[in-house]
């Protein structure tokens, strides 16, 4: 171990590694609210897949833990590094490699921000769909976590549009999974079993994924309704109604008003409507086509009002603009107005009012207050949970978390386990499941170096 650092140095090189004092306080943590920040012994900052490789095979060879890091945005400490391990981060592998305009595909390095991508694709008409909310957020750290996000009720999360990958194992071999394919039936799909893995089997040097043309024409609809029960039953009816729409958010009365506030923007809503609407529902439209994005918008308004809004306005682009950039950043709001924590429950759309009633009845229990807002139109619930008793805030998440997969939902939609969520996965999951998985990070990391600590606690 004394003689670690110049064995990283020799692979990529004395500039490309930080150790001591040397080590930023960033590479220490992630954005997640509870976690304790911890620096490496070490930081890597490699150029290419063959210096992963062959920090692979060091670390595996002495047994020392590895962390792969991208952003840096992620919500649930899969990112904290180990206190005797290396952290690798991507920041140098940020190539895009392809645009391949026929196919419909792009091929990336696992540094790319998802801001970067998408200026990129614009000149060419196309677009990168999957957006969780924060355009710094990396497409190495996106795989990792399987990222959703807004636009997924349309488009679906990040596993839906990644189709191959190149990774380094933990012995440091490379393998290929899928490719420039739209469909395989050929052995088990390894793509999609290291999306979502957060680190724990193998690390993303590449990814090839889907893109689709760029609409040209888009319309923000916002409809404040009387109570939250009349907005997540509002929901599954909307996406029946097949006029698809890009993103269909539910925004409760108190974030609502917490995001005009502090980021200081008008939507231009009547006093007296405000004064009675407790839950807002915000649905984006897109069309290639401007008089199909009119009609659809006026099916919507109308469709809205059958299903008990109180008025339905069409938002002009600026405030429409302000109101989804105010949605994306919910999570630094919560923050700033010094929430406990938060969790993004994801349940069945028909099921969202159930599980609503019972966070209502929780949060009275418990003392504590419950505010948020979702991706409402694929049943993913992002709660702001103010707490500040660290054993009340336990037992309140257990039961939140065992509610909504009583429902049939999932105790992370998007933001994945890491180490703040990883004991309740443990606790409410099926040990038979649980006892699958470790087998199945045995056989990838066979020493376990590869993120020990995550998920599996």
């Amino acid at each position: 171990m004394a003689d670690l650092p110049d064995a990283l140095a020799e692979i990529v090189g004395a500039d490309h590694l930080f150790v001591g004092t040397a080590i930023s306080d960033d590479y220490a943590h992630d954005e997640a609210l509870t976690v304790t920040a911890q620096l490496p012994v070490a930081v890597v900052l490699p150029a290419d897949t063959a210096q992963v490789a062959a920090v692979l095979r060091l670390a595996d060879a002495l047994g020392v833990p590895v962390t792969a890091r991208g952003s840096g945005t992620g919500l649930s400490g899969a990112c904290t590094p180990s206190a005797d391990g290396i952290v690798v981060s991507f920041e140098r592998m940020t190539a895009i490699l392809e645009i391949d305009e026929e196919n419909h595909v792009a091929v990336v390095q696992p540094g790319v921000t998802l801001a970067e991508l998408d200026e990129a694709l614009a000149p060419h008409g196309l677009v990168y769909p999957v957006f969780p909310g924060e355009y710094s957020a990396s497409l190495g750290g996106n795989v990792a976590t399987n990222a959703g996000g807004m636009r997924a009720v349309k488009y679906g999360v990040t596993r839906h549009h990644v189709i191959g990958l190149e990774a380094v194992l933990a012995s440091g071999e490379t393998i290929r999974t899928g490719g420039k394919l739209v469909k395989t039936s050929t052995g088990y799909d390894l793509t999609q079993l290291i999306v979502g893995s957060e680190g724990t089997l193998a690390l993303v040097t590449e990814a090839t994924v889907k893109l689709y043309p760029r609409a040209e024409f888009q319309a923000t609809v916002l409809a404040p309704f009387p109570t939250v029960d009349a907005v997540t039953a509002a929901v599954p009816r909307v996406v029946a109604s097949g006029i698809g729409p890009l993103i269909l958010e539910y925004i409760d009365m108190l974030t609502m008003s917490a995001m005009t506030t502090h980021f200081g923007f008008d939507l231009g809503i009547p006093a007296e409507v405000k004064d009675t609407a407790l839950a807002y529902l915000v649905v984006m439209m897109e069309q290639h086509d401007a008089e199909r994005l009119d009609d659809d918008v006026a099916r919507l308004a109308e469709h809205l009002s059958d299903l008990g809004a109180i008025d339905v306005y069409v938002l002009p682009p600026q405030a429409a603009g302000a109101l989804i950039d105010g949605r994306e950043k919910a999570f630094w709001l919560a923050k700033a107005n010094g929430a406990d924590d938060i969790v993004d429950v994801v349940v069945p759309r028909a099921a969202i009012p159930e599980f609503m009633a019972t966070v209502a009845e929780l949060a009275q229990e418990t003392g504590s207050w419950i505010a948020g807002c979702g991706h409402a139109g694929d049943g993913n619930v992002h709660l702001g949970v103010f707490q500040p008793d660290p054993e009340i805030r336990d037992r309140l998440l257990h039961r939140l978390f065992e509610a909504g997969m009583a429902v049939g939902g999932t105790i992370s939609g998007e933001h994945g386990l890491g180490t703040e969520k990883q004991r309740y996965f443990l606790e409410l999951e099926d040990p038979v499941k649980i006892d699958l998985m470790r087998r199945i990070k045995t056989a990838f990391d066979p020493h376990g170096i590869l993120n020990p600590g995550k998920i599996f606690g």
